[in-house]
């Protein structure tokens, strides 16, 4: 069993993650994305789709790079 690097959690099921050369354990994909996943640079949630990026800034969404002054981006391709 591992022990996950968020919640502590001793767990026969955990899992791990390479990032940037570095090893991550989880025992949930929930504990994952809050140490690992990005957040929109305007409100600050979670990026677990796509999302938009512009000038290594990362967004949500369209919406929120525009509320930056950001122009142009789109949702869909």
């Amino acid at each position: 069993m591992s022990k996950c690097d968020v919640c502590g959690n001793d767990y026969d099921k955990s899992f791990t993650i390479t990032m940037h050369g570095l090893e991550h354990t989880f025992d949930s994909f929930e504990c994952a994305i809050h140490a690992l996943a990005p957040t929109c640079n305007h409100c600050g949630c979670r990026v677990i789709g796509h999302g938009v990026e512009h000038d290594n800034l990362i967004f949500c969404c369209a919406m929120c790079a525009e509320h930056e002054g950001v122009a142009g981006l789109k949702d869909r391709a």
